[in-house]
């Protein structure tokens, strides 16, 4: 049987994603799309499930798209069979969206190389670890594209507009090190997937609700004013204040104890 092109393990209330092509460093193809949405359509449906870790196997987390599946081939339409934008359309942009809607936090345990859409989905992740070997690289401006992925704008959004310009046009590598110091990633280790599954349980028992609703809040900012997000955030907290959590995180809060957060 063929092996799956992302696998998916459980341990308690963590969810692991791992994209599985490490032949070649786990590069999308159209079935790993669909396999990694897949991974997040079941973690979703377990309520016991409140993170998600996505990593990849072998020696690189994920070098983007896989380029052998696009039509190249000579002969008639060639420049319409070669257009990368139905492609971005169908796949992509689907992935992106589907996890940052999903309904608890992700972490990107970043284990290798993260080229192209590959460095895009370690930012769609709400956190991201690597290891000290990783490298982040904006390598579209080499085959005559731009940033996907949602690249474009989480890298404006993290490094600022001087230090995005600069990576995605040269297409350098970003080492691990220096993707923390300038606030691409969160933080880096040895075992970058076992800091990342510590990270998944430590947030699995917090208000889950909460933590979504912050990844909202922040990744909208830069589309408001600051009375807009003040109004953003008066109606957020009223709905969480309808919360289980929200009650319960209170209550143990006066009663001096530990709260016991059921992500509801």
């Amino acid at each position: 049987m063929t092996e799956p092109s992302v696998t998916y393990a459980e341990q308690g209330a963590v969810a692991i994603a791992t994209l599985n092509r490490p032949q070649s460093l786990n590069s999308f193809t159209r079935q790993m799309h669909m396999d990694l949405r897949a991974a997040c359509d079941r973690a979703e449906a377990n309520a016991q499930v409140r993170a998600l870790v996505i990593t990849g196997a072998g020696r690189g987390f994920c070098a983007g798209a896989d380029l052998s599946e696009f039509d190249f081939a000579d002969g008639p339409n060639l420049v319409e069979r070669a257009d990368p934008g139905p492609i971005i359309d169908q796949l992509f942009n689907p992935t992106v969206r589907r996890l940052q809607g999903l309904r608890m936090p992700t972490i990107a345990a970043v284990n290798g190389v993260a080229a192209g859409a590959g460095a895009s989905l370690a930012m769609t992740c709400d956190i991201a670890i690597a290891s000290p070997s990783a490298n982040f690289i904006q390598a579209f401006s080499k085959i005559g594209l731009i940033p996907d992925a949602g690249g474009s704008w989480f890298l404006a959004q993290r490094l600022g507009l001087p230090r995005a310009m600069a990576l995605a046009m040269t297409g350098d590598k970003l080492p691990a090190a220096q993707a923390k110091e300038w606030g691409m990633i969160w933080d880096v280790a040895d075992d970058c997937v076992a800091a990342a599954i510590d990270m998944a349980q430590r947030l699995a028992v917090m208000p889950t609700k909460a933590l979504v609703a912050t990844r909202q809040l922040l990744r909208e900012s830069n589309t408001r004013t600051l009375g807009q997000q003040l109004d953003a955030e008066r109606d957020m907290q009223s709905a969480l204040g309808r919360t289980h959590d929200y009650i319960e995180g209170v209550t143990a809060f006066l009663q001096k104890r530990t709260p016991q957060f059921r992500g509801e």
